[in-house]
């Protein structure tokens, strides 16, 4: 009995002794915990930032600003990171995101790895094409306050060391019992809510992954939609040009309906790779200030056309409309599909309403003006609703869609800045709303279009650069028609050989801007205004134009009439060197 009082008696040292044990323990295991939790950190923004590195490739590549900016503006779905950058293989930022209230990125890439500083995490990677590098990514990331972790760690030493203490004054007091147990709820409370946001934040991040992943699936289907469209390009060139050809030479009138017909099926031809280039978001648009309202109205008699007798159809414009910045034949298309896709959902007749209104500023958007086309159709399941902007997708029967024409609208949208969001139901219609930025630019009278004359490039020198045979030949023939000497390269380095040649006289160039090997069409422009300068240039592509603006340089969309050509090359040729306007 003695010596358990004694025991009891140095129970206030054995109680210190513990303590400082404990602390020391709790010491080790926060450094520990720490560590790992640094460790775990840079290895998931790591990941993150090769992901990204991957999807920003195709966007380095042609240098393509506005879908790197695209890329980067999705990391917004997740609060916990605070900026990120796309730099060159120069070093020079390329494309950037900064959260609100955050710190932008440096102008200059950071070298590669990561570096932490106070409670931010920065992790930067190199953008690697066929083993070389293009470019960097660089993603800093919000990590959680230390005082946050310093609190978890402080309270798993406390709990530990709580429990050391109810067994050592277990027969010293009800009370101290009474107290520990209290704090021992009030810890335990404090697990749970970690916890909860613990998984909080595991459902955040799976929500960003599936957003992302999604992000990647629309850009491949867009690589490879664009790619397809460009081929089909280059072929519509040459049937286009062989008719426009056979035309003027066939000299019997029997055969001239025949080429009327040809040029119409290339005319469909060529609307349907717009319609792909508009999802792969590589058309060209010619954007302009645009009343919104007087667009709709003016198009009153075309969507009555395009729907049935059973179909009323209404327009609601909000008094006072902002002007937007698009290309208006584009927007036209987009409101028509929307009313094509809204007719065969209303087999059975309908109403069908196209309204705009005003969408002032809410903080994450700037103002935007809505306008939505809706319908009293058959609606559409969850399944089909998800799926519905992608081409070739459709639910009509064979011969009867494309499907293509939700995705010109999807495409239309995101290449104007802008953002289409749909609202449908079984048995509850369908309404899809298109959100453009508002613009504050003054909307521009209509003017008259000018007719095309062809040009004679008689005594004119032209250095001709495709690297397809047939299109080559094509436009060859077409050239020569019009009167001038052509030289012809196969690719950019055949090219350079003949530029080189200073006893060679060339007095235009006109070259294709996707070509196998190092060099592309518009390289070859830099190289051939240095050698040669003043030497006129006309690029022309089955892609969107802006990848080929160059100031000074002319470009003719794929597929191209004979007049056109014609008409631009004249233009280049007499057009002096700081009055050129790009087309």
């Amino acid at each position: 009995m003695t010596d358990l009082a004694g025991f009891w008696r140095h129970t206030p040292r054995l109680t210190l002794l513990a303590m400082a044990v404990l602390l020391i323990a709790g010491g080790l295991m926060a450094v520990a915990s720490e560590t790992a939790y640094r460790e775990e950190k840079v290895g998931d923004v790591e990941v993150q930032t090769r992901i990204l590195a991957t999807t920003t490739t195709a966007a380095l590549s042609f240098n393509d600003r506005p879908t790197a900016g695209e890329y980067l503006t999705a990391l917004s779905a997740s609060p916990e990171f605070e900026a990120a950058g796309v730099y060159d293989a120069g070093g020079t930022l390329f494309a950037a995101y900064t959260a609100p209230g955050m710190t932008p990125v440096p102008a200059m890439a950071e070298p590669p790895g990561h570096h932490f500083d106070d409670d931010t995490l920065t992790v930067s990677v190199p953008v690697m094409q066929d083993g070389h590098r293009i470019g960097s990514v660089s993603l800093r990331t919000e990590l959680e306050p230390f005082a946050r972790r310093a609190e978890r760690y402080v309270g798993m030493a406390l709990l530990l060391a709580m429990t050391l203490l109810i067994v050592l004054v277990l027969g010293a007091a009800q009370a101290a019992l009474a107290r520990a147990n209290h704090d021992l709820a009030e810890r335990a409370r404090d697990l749970s809510a970690a916890n909860r946001a613990l998984n909080a934040e595991i459902a955040e991040r799976e929500k960003v992954e599936a957003a992302l992943r999604q992000s990647q699936k629309m850009e491949a289907m867009g690589q490879l939609t664009g790619g397809i469209a460009h081929d089909f390009n280059n072929l519509l060139q040459a049937l286009a040009g062989c008719l426009q050809l056979v035309g003027r030479r066939a000299k019997e009138p029997s055969i001239q309906p025949l080429l009327e017909t040809g040029q119409q099926a290339i005319d469909r031809g060529a609307k349907l790779v717009q319609q792909l280039m508009a999802f792969a978001r590589r058309q060209t648009l010619r954007p302009e200030p645009m009343d919104v309202r007087d667009r709709l109205l003016g198009m009153a008699d075309l969507l009555t056309r395009a729907i049935r007798a059973d179909i009323t159809l209404e327009t609601q414009v909000e008094p006072g409309l902002w002007a937007v910045e698009v290309d208006p034949t584009q927007f036209e298309l987009a409101i028509l599909n929307l009313a094509v896709n809204a007719r065969d959902a209303m087999p059975d007749g309908g109403r069908l309403r196209v309204t705009a209104r005003n969408r002032p500023a809410d903080g994450a958007n700037g103002d935007l003006v809505q306008v939505t086309v809706s319908d009293t159709g058959t609606g559409m399941e969850a399944e089909v609703k998800a799926r519905v902007f992608e081409p070739f997708f459709t639910t009509k029967e064979v011969g009867k869609g494309s499907g293509l024409g939700l995705a010109q609208v999807y495409g239309f949208t995101r290449q104007s800045s802008g953002r289409v969001e749909i609202d449908s139901a079984p048995g509850q219609g369908t309404a899809v709303s298109l959100f453009l930025p508002r613009t504050v630019k003054t909307v521009a009278a209509h003017a008259k279009e000018r007719s095309l004359d062809t040009a004679r490039g008689a005594g004119r020198r032209l250095l001709l650069v495709e690297d397809d045979p047939i299109v080559g030949s094509m436009v060859a023939a077409a050239l020569d028609e019009m009167g001038y000497a052509v030289l012809r390269a196969g690719n950019a380095e055949e090219a350079l050989g003949l530029l080189n040649d200073r006893a060679l006289r060339i007095d235009i160039l006109f070259s294709d801007v996707v070509m196998p090997g190092a060099m592309n069409g518009i390289d070859l422009a830099h190289t051939a205004r240095r050698l040669r300068p003043g030497l006129p240039v006309v690029l022309t592509t089955g892609y969107s134009e802006d990848i080929a603006r160059i100031d000074g340089v002319r470009v003719l969309p794929k597929p191209y009439r004979v007049g056109e050509l014609a008409e631009l090359l004249e233009a280049a040729l007499t057009a002096d060197g700081a009055g050129i306007k790009v087309r």
